[in-house]
């Protein structure tokens, strides 16, 4: 099996790249090149020099001719531009979430038509897709039923996305499998452009000994799981059968509900007064109303077909995230 990842040297990237190849196959066939495309190369060391392994950095867009020199049959598209970035600059957005994700589905659909066997497509989608509308308030727990009425340029690009792999399905061009995913925390490394990264700052940092901003009250509610959980979840979607899956319509991942201020309990519980002392409260209105828009409680019935569960408590999270860094 040829696999694509992209957006692979990215953190959520490189788990999934790690998971992979530690397991050597994917719905139940044996992995024999895995490729990996992003602006800069994989750094992890049990990523780096593995012998399945074929690295394409570069913009993704323009690296399109070059990738489908190969044929897939699985590809797993992370590549985006977060949700702070794509409101600070509009042709970003569109150019790395819509212009990118049509031109991937486009170039396997020309592979279908090629080899007559439609490769899976996975597809990252987000919490993001909904949101509050005037006339469509959002309900207090989001059903699998529940209509996304995305509020935000990314959840707007995450939401035409998931519909167009829905119609690619359709048509047989691809096997689409859609999956929104929770806000992740704790990421290690730097804070990225994205509304929510404050929501693995004001844990990451303070264990580091940094002090760290909180830019929202500290009773905003919001939907996490852990990067182990996640990349589980995608893992299930990505091996269930067609009738298992269900549909075509993008699958809500499990959550784990918490208030900001009980993020910050688990933290002093966990890590002690002294590292919870260095979050301070700094109130943005743009990201509160970002983060504020989104939905904090899920009921996700489809998920019960594939054994997946939320990460019991926040304090499991941090002490995966102590774990993972060591």
């Amino acid at each position: 099996m040829n696999i694509l990842i992209t957006g692979g040297a990215g953190f959520l990237g490189t788990l999934l790249t790690r998971a992979i190849l530690a397991r050597g196959t994917l719905q139940g066939k044996k992995v024999t090149s895995l490729t990996v495309t992003d602006l800069a190369a994989p750094s992890h060391p049990e990523v780096v020099g593995h012998p399945l392994l074929r690295v394409d950095t570069g913009d993704l867009l323009t690296q399109m001719d070059s990738l489908f020199g190969y044929d897939f049959d699985a590809v797993f598209h992370m590549a985006s531009a977060v949700s702070g970035e794509c409101e600070a600059n509009f042709d970003l957005g569109l150019r790395s979430n819509l212009d990118a994700t049509r031109r991937l589905l486009d170039g396997l659909r020309a592979q279908q038509a090629r080899t007559g066997v439609a490769p899976l497509f996975f597809f990252s989608s987000s919490v993001a897709v909904f949101g509050s509308d005037p006339a469509i308030p959002l309900a207090p727990v989001v059903q699998d039923t529940t209509l996304p009425t995305p509020q935000s340029s990314y959840g707007i690009h995450k939401f035409i996305c998931e519909q167009l792999v829905a119609d690619y399905t359709r048509k047989g061009y691809i096997d689409g499998r859609v999956a929104r995913l929770m806000t992740v925390s704790v990421r290690p490394g730097r804070p990225n452009g994205a509304a929510s990264s404050f929501l693995s700052g004001i844990i990451r940092e303070p264990l580091a000994g940094v002090p760290a901003v909180c830019p929202v009250d500290l009773s905003t509610a919001v939907a996490l799981a852990s990067p182990a959980t996640t990349i589980a979840g995608i893992l299930a979607v990505a091996e269930a059968s067609r009738e298992t899956f269900g549909g075509r319509t993008a699958l809500n991942l499990p959550a784990l509900t918490v208030t900001v201020g009980e993020m910050l309990q688990a933290l002093e519980e966990v890590a002690g007064k002294e590292v919870a002392s260095l979050v301070t409260l700094k109130p943005d209105a743009a990201i509160a109303r970002i983060v504020g828009g989104w939905p904090s409680k899920f009921d996700c019935q489809r998920t019960h077909h594939f054994g997946l569960k939320p990460d019991a408590s926040y304090q499991d999270i941090i002490r995966q995230y102590i774990e993972m860094t060591r």
